[in-house]
């Protein structure tokens, strides 16, 4: 097993003190919006292997099947299939949505035919995977998953009253669900921002109007409307309204598939993805929108959020069950006194203490004491277990051998 050296990653959204904070370090000013465990290229992890301080990928490479595990390496290949992060937002992330494996592959071929530049602020796919995610909240965490139906979001905009908003509430109520959704979101983004502004200015005043006066919907429409402050006649707050506005608690999760629109507001959260770095993005943000190959990716079905509540498995562990093969979070709340439990995987893990310290000891004697904020890495079927008095998030693969 060994300590993770990890990476900061200070986009302008994130939050300057709750990083630091979870980390015992002093803030510097700057934003810090997530903290990076894992061997994305991006930003890989460092551990110390006697040659040096080496980035996880290249420890993972010199031998993937005694690294990763053999079922690993046969579902996902010589490569860490997740990506561990710590999130940390201040202010609201860009709307967005992810690619599946299939549309992400083509993406990536296409673009690559085409000559486009990984780094091209155009680009749309900075690889050939699927990006599905799990956000696990440390502390109350707010955000936008998944389409409302049609006739909800007809009433969002209705309770607006604004001149400029009649057109798209007739638009969610001529047509079939998805096909309104996939109209409306079309004519949103497409609109001329110049000609759109006046409607935006408009709803986003109604939006704190109705807020400020209670009701069903006062916090979504507050919720909208501050992420609208943020980013001033961006046609992405209409869109957020047409979203579910959800409100975690800490130790509940929201799993995010392919095609699910959703963006992070505020809070503080353990996020576990696969490993990719494909966006695609759809408002509240100054980068590139691709509106035709975000219509390609986004699925239209409405649907009510994946709000997860961790499952206990009989070990001791927590778990954060979902469709995903390429990662399974759990979460050990370990008390003072309570006797060391295991914490071995037949494939790859990384180790993050959240609260407390946690003590890991492995088969070999060897000791690794992890502090709040602190992380390790451990290779497949080590045996390792954990005590002391504190919490830990485990992030591992979902695939099992057989």
């Amino acid at each position: 097993m060994d300590r993770l050296t990890n990476t900061v990653r200070p986009y302008a959204w994130g939050s300057a003190t709750a990083i630091p904070e979870l980390l015992g370090v002093e803030p510097t000013g700057e934003p810090q919006a997530e903290l990076w465990m894992g061997a994305h290229p991006g930003a890989p992890s460092r551990v110390d292997r006697g040659a040096g301080r080496l980035p996880l990928g290249e420890v993972i490479a010199a031998d993937p099947v005694g690294e990763l595990g053999a079922a690993s390496v046969e579902a996902f290949g010589p490569r860490l299939p997740f990506l561990f992060k710590v999130l940390a937002a201040a202010v609201p992330l860009s709307l967005q949505v992810h690619p599946d494996q299939r549309q992400a592959a083509e993406g990536y071929a296409a673009e690559e035919a085409a000559g486009i530049p990984v780094d091209a602020p155009h680009r749309n796919y900075k690889d050939a995977q699927h990006k599905p995610e799990l956000l696990c909240a440390l502390t109350p965490f707010e955000g936008l998953c998944g389409f409302r139906r049609a006739d909800q979001a007809a009433e969002l905009l209705a309770a607006l009253d604004v001149d400029g908003l009649k057109p798209y509430v007739d638009l969610l109520h001529a047509h079939p669900e998805d096909a309104a959704l996939r109209e409306l979101l079309t004519a949103v983004l497409s609109a001329d921002r110049a000609e759109l502004a006046p409607t935006l200015a408009a709803a986003v005043t109604a939006a704190e109007r109705l807020a400020a006066a209670g009701g069903p919907h006062a916090a979504a429409y507050a919720a909208c409307a501050a992420a609208a402050h943020h980013h001033p006649g961006d046609p992405g707050f209409l869109a957020a309204l047409l979203l579910h506005h959800v409100r975690l608690q800490p130790g509940q999760a929201l799993y995010l598939d392919a095609g699910v629109p959703h963006a992070y507001l505020s809070g503080l959260g353990v996020e576990l993805m696969a490993n990719s770095d494909n966006v695609l993005r759809c408002g509240f943000t100054p980068k590139h929108v691709d509106v035709p190959e975000l219509l390609r990716v986004v699925r239209f079905t409405p649907r009510e959020p994946a709000v997860l509540r961790p499952e206990a498995d009989g070990s001791g562990a927590e778990v954060y069950e979902t469709p995903a093969g390429e990662f399974r979070l759990s979460r050990h709340v370990i008390p003072a006194g309570a006797a060391p439990r295991a914490v071995t995987a037949p494939a790859a893990q990384i180790l993050l203490c959240t609260a407390g310290a946690v003590t890991l000891r492995d088969a070999e004697g060897g000791e690794l004491l992890l502090e709040r904020g602190q992380s390790a890495y451990v290779p497949a079927e080590r045996a390792v277990h954990a005590g002391g008095d504190g919490t830990l998030f485990r992030a591992t693969v979902a695939v099992t051998p057989g």
